[in-house]
């Protein structure tokens, strides 16, 4: 599906949630019809992201709607600005406002703390990735918020490629024999997924790079410092791609991509995020 059809999936299950029956809080006070304006307001600094999500659901609901952007997604916002302005029925207004608020409440926060992390490898050859590590049913718009904060997405799911992680290789028989089924298993189904395998040690690594060629495309190299992270890459020699995982934050970061390798990780961007202080008011006519 597109990003738009499983925007559509999400947009309608969560006005389902919320709505249930009727908005009666509305419908109880708001002659239907009735047109309005809102204005979301910007509470708190930090990282745009959503604003193109919100456009999207007001439209869903009111394909008349005019929307009026004053801010752009990855743009730098400040408390007291304001980053849209729109006109439709205050039925759609009202029963859309808090869940346009969620998303752009939760996903500015996640693109502000990933522009903290990709601000901190400027220089480095060294890029950012996110994980699955992400709220249920909602992974489409927090990725699209890391993508916003200027990180990269990495898997959407399990189909989209193949992760051999240490529980997969533990019940395979280990690294040697996840690595063959999985290559067996893509050329019986005629798949062109990718390949990449957690690995634990330097001895890991070095059993990688000994069978994994033309099988193989990435090595992850899972809770290893630093210094394990240069040993590997070293080892490695520009033979895979390589990922370093597990644990890194804001304080570590640097230090790891001083060490060559190609990608980190870091599931904190989704799951440690805090979200920002934004606000949908109501402009009244004096």
């Amino acid at each position: 599906m597109t990003f738009d059809q499983q925007l559509q999936l999400l947009v309608q299950s969560a006005l389902l949630e919320d709505i249930g029956n009727g908005d009666h809080s509305t419908l109880s006070c708001i002659p239907p019809g009735k047109k309005g304006k809102a204005v979301l307001k910007i509470k708190q600094d930090g990282v745009l992201a959503g604003l193109a999500v919100a456009e999207k659901i007001f439209r869903m609901q009111d394909p008349d709607a005019v929307f009026r952007s004053f801010k752009q997604d990855g743009e730098i916002i400040q408390q007291g600005e304001k980053a849209f302005e729109v006109s439709t029925s205050i039925h759609t207004i009202l029963s859309c406002e808090r869940l346009v608020l969620n998303c752009m409440q939760r996903m500015s926060g996640i693109a502000t703390l990933t522009k903290k992390y990709t601000d901190l490898l400027k220089g480095y050859h060294t890029r950012l990735l996110d994980t699955r590590k992400t709220t249920p049913n909602f992974r489409l718009l927090e990725k699209e918020a890391v993508r916003i904060g200027g990180g990269i997405n990495h898997r959407f799911g399990l189909y989209d490629m193949i992760m051999l992680k240490d529980n997969h290789i533990d019940y395979a028989g280990g690294i040697v024999q996840a690595i063959n089924k999985a290559h067996a298993y893509l050329q019986d189904k005629a798949l062109s997924l990718k390949i990449e395998v957690e690995t634990r040690t330097l001895d890991d690594v070095q059993t990688v790079c000994s069978m994994g060629k033309d099988k193989v495309f990435r090595i992850m190299l899972d809770n290893f410092s630093p210094t394990q992270v240069a040993e590997a890459v070293k080892l490695i020699n520009g033979q895979f791609e390589t990922e370093a995982s597990g644990g890194i934050n804001l304080t570590t970061i640097q230090s790891y991509a001083a060490t060559g390798v190609d990608f980190v990780s870091v599931g904190g961007l989704i799951h440690q995020a805090q979200s920002l202080d934004l606000s949908l008011k109501a402009v009244v006519a004096d």
